[in-house]
């Protein structure tokens, strides 16, 4: 297998462990905890599932680490492409991870606090759950802001659709936008949730883009269209 191609699939499936651990942890195991408008039945719901609730830890904290690889690996693809958007992929996703990070301490603070409670454990671990929410809102500037750079990247490899690279550029500006209205107009939910939707397509579209196809055939020495497209450094890590 070319180089290039191992390297795109690897990418892509680092993709989609975060994508995965992303889901499973904020989408279904927070739910089951968390109770938005009653900060007792979260409680007794940490107490009563404890189990989940580390799990749900677990996860964020995949999520941190498969958000690290992914940016370092889409920086291994890309580098050759352009440098400064490639490198902005790396910045803007360690950023995305600390933001996670930050969100998975607060939860472990709130299953310990559930354990062992100090004053009162009912509000301290509500409190914690939405601070995590909160890291999750404004994270979405981090979410939006690392699909454009690879958007651009996708467009001046040539190496995947064109349409897929506007859609993550369009996506990206989406997510980013979704964070100012989810507090500028905190009854405009809807509004803020389809403003992720390109950015959903383009992200699911990409993993399997680079799960099935890797690159473009012309994309690889040999090809007609070889000559236009930046070629792997000799040497490089796949």
């Amino acid at each position: 297998m070319h180089p290039l191609i191992r390297t795109a699939r690897a990418t892509g499936l680092l993709y989609l462990g975060l994508a995965i651990s992303g889901g499973l942890g904020f989408l279904l195991i927070r739910p089951q905890l968390f109770v938005a408008d009653d900060a007792g039945a979260t409680l007794t719901r940490l107490v009563e599932h404890g189990s989940l609730a580390r799990v749900g830890i677990a996860l964020e904290l995949l999520l941190v680490l498969t958000q690290a690889l992914t940016a370092v690996w889409f920086y291994r693809l890309f580098r050759t492409v352009d440098s400064v958007a490639a490198g902005s992929i790396a910045a803007f996703g360690m950023a995305n991870a600390i933001a996670i990070l930050g969100s998975a301490a607060l939860l472990g603070t709130a299953a310990e606090v559930a354990r062992t409670p100090v004053g009162d454990a009912a509000v301290t671990a509500q409190l914690l759950y939405l601070v995590s929410g909160n890291l999750w809102t404004v994270g979405a500037i981090f979410f939006g802001l690392w699909l454009i750079p690879m958007g651009r990247c996708v467009h001046r490899s040539g190496w995947m659709p064109r349409f897929l690279g506007w859609l993550l550029v369009v996506g990206g500006v989406g997510y980013v936008l979704s964070a100012f209205v989810g507090y500028l107009a905190p009854g405009a939910g809807m509004i803020a949730d389809v403003l992720t939707v390109p950015a959903s397509v383009g992200e699911f579209w990409m993993i399997g883009y680079l799960l099935v196809r890797g690159v473009r055939a012309q994309a690889l020495p040999g090809s007609p269209r070889a000559a236009t497209v930046p070629p792997l450094p000799t040497g490089s890590p796949g």
